[in-house]
């Protein structure tokens, strides 16, 4: 099963995700929440509060935190608190509908870790997303 159009970007059957497709927003949206650690990079899903409602195998792979630990907490103030800032925190506060990347460095429990992030959010959708693209 191919999402996302002819290019092949996205394939839910191989778990090959693309973290610059376009439309990756509104892909994420459809995909079963239970299928989460098909994607190839980092994806944390939080609902509006910034709570964890959904942790890839892939982030807790590089993070070294594992979903059980993740799960339900606050991602900007209990799990990467070095996102707090307005950068990160306050684009998903700001905007109601949201699709930047940036580039970015972990410092939270890791050593400084160069990352590329792609924060996204639906306007009137419960769950925002921020894509984790390690460098």
């Amino acid at each position: 099963m191919s999402i996302g159009g002819d290019n092949g970007a996205v394939s839910a059957a191989s778990g090959k995700w693309a973290f610059d497709a376009p439309g990756l927003l509104d892909m994420l949206e459809e995909f079963p929440p239970h299928r989460i650690d098909e994607i190839g990079f980092g994806l944390i899903v939080m609902n509006r509060a910034g709570d964890v409602v959904g942790y890839n195998a892939f982030e807790s792979k590089q993070s070294g935190l594992s979903v059980d630990r993740v799960m339900g907490r606050n991602f900007f103030s209990d799990v990467g608190p070095c996102t707090n800032n307005y950068l990160i925190a306050q684009r998903f506060l700001d905007c109601d509908q949201l699709d930047e990347q940036l580039d970015y460095v972990f410092t939270y429990r890791m050593a400084p870790t160069p990352v590329r992030l792609r924060l996204m959010a639906n306007a009137g959708s419960a769950r925002q997303y921020l894509a984790v693209r390690y460098r």
